[in-house]
C-alpha cells in the first residue's frame, strides 16, 4: 500500500469515527435535554427522530459504521505488519480518535449515567451512595433520563474518589459532568494502549501491533470510550500494575493493583498470580500474563453466569489478549467475539426493546463466537503440533 493512499485511508477513518461520533447523538435518551439553546434542541429532535423513530434507517446506520470500523481495523493491522505505520503517527491517529470520540454521547449504555448520578449523592445530596440509591431522590431532574435506579453503588471507594472531584468540577451541571466522566474514561484508554506497548517490549512481542490490536478494535473504542464503562478505568490501572510487576517495582505494583480493585472488584482475581510471584522471588513474563489472562476471563465468565454478557465485559480481557494476538487463532476469536459482542445492541436498535426473542438471539450471539474460537484454537493446534 504506498504511503499517499495509506494517508487518504487515515482521513478517511477519521471521517467514519465522526460518523460514529453523530451517530451516538441519535440514540439521546427522548426525557434527556442536553442543552437549553433553541438551535442545539432542534438538532437533537432530528437525531432523535433517526434513532427512535426511524429504526430500520438507524440500524442500518449502525451496521454500517460498524462494517467500515473493521473493514478499516484490518486495514490498520496489515499497515502495521507491513511495516506502513510508524509509531508517531499511531499516536496521532489514535490522539485525534479519542479526541473526537470523548465528546460522544454513551449511545449504547446508561451506565455512565448511573456513574454520574452516584457520585451526585455525595456532591449534591450529601448522602452516601452505599446506603442510598437515586431512587431516593424522586424529584432529581436527573432520574427522568436513568436506568438501574433502585441499585445502591456496586463499586470500589477509589472509583468514588476519581469521581466526587468530576462531580464538584462539573458544578451539578450535567452536560459539563458528563465530559468530564468521559474525559476520565478517554485518558485511561490512552493510558492503557502505553501500558500493552511497555508489556510487549518486555516480552519480545510486536509493540506497535499489541497497541494497534487493542487501540482500533471496534468495541474497545465503542465501549471504553463512547459508553465510557468503568471497566476501562480499571484495566489502566491493573495494566500499570501487571507492567510495574514486570518491571520488578513491586510497591507501585501493589499500590495500582489495589487502586485498580478499588475501581471494580474484578482484577483481585489476580491476588493468587501476584502471591505466587512475590513468594518465589521469580516470574516467568509471558507465563505471568497469559495467568492473568486466564483469570480476567475467569471474571468475564462469573460476570456472564451471575447476570448475561455483556459486550464491555470484555474490557477485562482484551487489553492482555491483545499481548497473545500473534498467533493466528487468537487473533481470529479476538475479531470474531468483538463482531458478535458489537452485533448484540442491533435487535434493540430495530426493535426498540429486549423483549423475546432477543434474549434467545443474544444467547446465541455469544455462544457461536465462543464455539468458533475454541473450534479455530483447537484447529490451530492441530495443523502447528
Amino acid at each position: 500500500m504506498p504511503k499517499a493512499i495509506f494517508s487518504i485511508v487515515k482521513i478517511s477513518y477519521i471521517g467514519v469515527i465522526l460518523g460514529l461520533f453523530l451517530y451516538s447523538y441519535t440514540q439521546v435518551d427522548l426525557n434527556l435535554t442536553l442543552s437549553q439553546w433553541s438551535i442545539w434542541q432542534n438538532i437533537q429532535k432530528s437525531f432523535q427522530y433517526i434513532g427512535w423513530f426511524q429504526r430500520p434507517l438507524s440500524t442500518a446506520l449502525y451496521v454500517g459504521i460498524l462494517v467500515l470500523l473493521f473493514l478499516f481495523y484490518g486495514l490498520f493491522l496489515y499497515a502495521v505488519k507491513k511495516k506502513l505505520f510508524s509509531l508517531k503517527a499511531f499516536w496521532i491517529l489514535i490522539g485525534s480518535v479519542t479526541f473526537v470520540l470523548a465528546f460522544s454521547y454513551n449511545a449504547f449504555s446508561y451506565d455512565l449515567f448511573n456513574y454520574m448520578f452516584d457520585a451526585r449523592i455525595v456532591t449534591f445530596h450529601a448522602q452516601n451512595p452505599y446506603e442510598h440509591k437515586a431512587l431516593d431522590y424522586p424529584y432529581d431532574p436527573w432520574i427522568n433520563f436513568m436506568r438501574w435506579t433502585h441499585r445502591v453503588y456496586p463499586y470500589g471507594p477509589v472509583w468514588l474518589g476519581l469521581t466526587i472531584p468530576l462531580s464538584f468540577i462539573g458544578f451539578q451541571a450535567f452536560l459539563p459532568t458528563l465530559f468530564l466522566f468521559k474525559a476520565l474514561s478517554s485518558a485511561s484508554f490512552l493510558l492503557s494502549v502505553w501500558c500493552i506497548g511497555k508489556i510487549a517490549s518486555l516480552i519480545n512481542k510486536d509493540r506497535l501491533f499489541a497497541m494497534a490490536l487493542f487501540a482500533l478494535n471496534p468495541l474497545v473504542l465503542i465501549e471504553g470510550i463512547v459508553s465510557s464503562h468503568n471497566d476501562i478505568v480499571m484495566m489502566a490501572f491493573g495494566l500499570l500494575s501487571i507492567y510495574f510487576f514486570l518491571e520488578n517495582h513491586l510497591t507501585r505494583s501493589i499500590v495500582f493493583l489495589a487502586l485498580s480493585i478499588g475501581v471494580k472488584f474484578a482484577t483481585a482475581l489476580l491476588l493468587p498470580i501476584y502471591l505466587y510471584g512475590w513468594y518465589t522471588k521469580r516470574t516467568n513474563k509471558s507465563l505471568f500474563l497469559l495467568l492473568c489472562l486466564i483469570f480476567m476471563i475467569s471474571a468475564v465468565v462469573i460476570a456472564t453466569i451471575r447476570t448475561n454478557f455483556q459486550p464491555w465485559y470484555l474490557l477485562n480481557v482484551f487489553p492482555l489478549l491483545s499481548l497473545f494476538a500473534d498467533k493466528k487463532a487468537i487473533l481470529f476469536s479476538y475479531v470474531v467475539f468483538s463482531v458478535f459482542a458489537l452485533s448484540q445492541y442491533i435487535p434493540f436498535l430495530y426493535t426498540g426493546n429486549w423483549n423475546p426473542p432477543i434474549p434467545t438471539i443474544l444467547f446465541w450471539l455469544t455462544i457461536i463466537p465462543t464455539a468458533v474460537s475454541l473450534f479455530a484454537i483447537l484447529a490451530y493446534r492441530k495443523t502447528t503440533a
